[in-house]
């Protein structure tokens, strides 16, 4: 039963991150400053529109910003901060690192992992404050089964991006993983707390109240 509980829960954490699709919203802002002032704008048509642009255009500076956003009453306007917020993160500033990134995700992607993290760490050499280039070598390690290796590189995220939860997620999975639940529920926690909208994670922490529970039976 244990064993079925947990492949539950860590079936339920691979899905904690979505990387939402835009969704058709108003002309956008032209400029930067102009989208961060109508992101507060009362009109959600507006917001979206201010949001979507934000993910275009936006910097790590806008970050804070966007991150109140996952908290807007608009599930729209939600769902296109969490993608502002990935698109963001996954520019480094420098046309020949974002060259290098892209081709480290395709590699991901095509289930080249052990070359992926090659492409991550020379990401990493030559840009060491892009957090996402750590971030992207963690799932490569996390999809080997490095799990030693990805939380060290998930701690790299951490210190560059405090806002990052899916460097948070994935260390709750991973100690789910690992069979440790008590471990992974203050990192899914801190998720849960930075991005609301995760409904895997917040599916994942009452799994594991409901495996916490069963065992408390279990020994009265």
């Amino acid at each position: 039963m244990l064993r079925a509980l947990f492949l539950c829960i860590v079936l339920a954490a691979m899905a904690t991150i979505t990387t939402a699709q835009p969704l058709p919203a108003a002309a956008p802002p032209a400029t930067r400053q102009q989208a961060l002032k109508a992101i507060e704008h009362p009109e959600p048509a507006v917001r979206r529109a201010a949001v979507a642009r934000l993910g275009e255009i936006g910097t790590m500076a806008d970050a804070d910003r966007l991150v109140a956003r996952l908290r807007d009453d608009d599930a729209p306007v939600r769902q296109l901060a969490e993608a502002a917020l990935w698109q963001i993160w996954s520019r480094s500033g420098d046309r020949a690192i974002d060259a290098l990134f892209l081709r480290g995700v395709q590699q991901m992607e095509a289930r080249q992992l052990v070359e992926a993290v090659a492409t991550f760490s020379e990401v990493i050499r030559r840009k060491p404050d892009f957090a996402e280039g750590w971030n992207r070598r963690a799932t490569a390690y996390y999809l080997l089964g490095r799990f030693e290796l990805s939380m060290h590189d998930c701690d790299e995220v951490l210190k560059r991006n405090r806002h990052h939860f899916g460097a948070l997620s994935g260390y709750g999975q991973m100690y789910l993983a690992l069979g440790d639940p008590d471990r992974a529920q203050p990192y899914l926690e801190r998720a849960l707390k930075v991005n609301p909208n995760m409904a895997g994670v917040a599916s994942t922490l009452r799994l594991i109240e409901q495996y916490r529970a069963a065992k408390q039976r279990r020994t009265i």
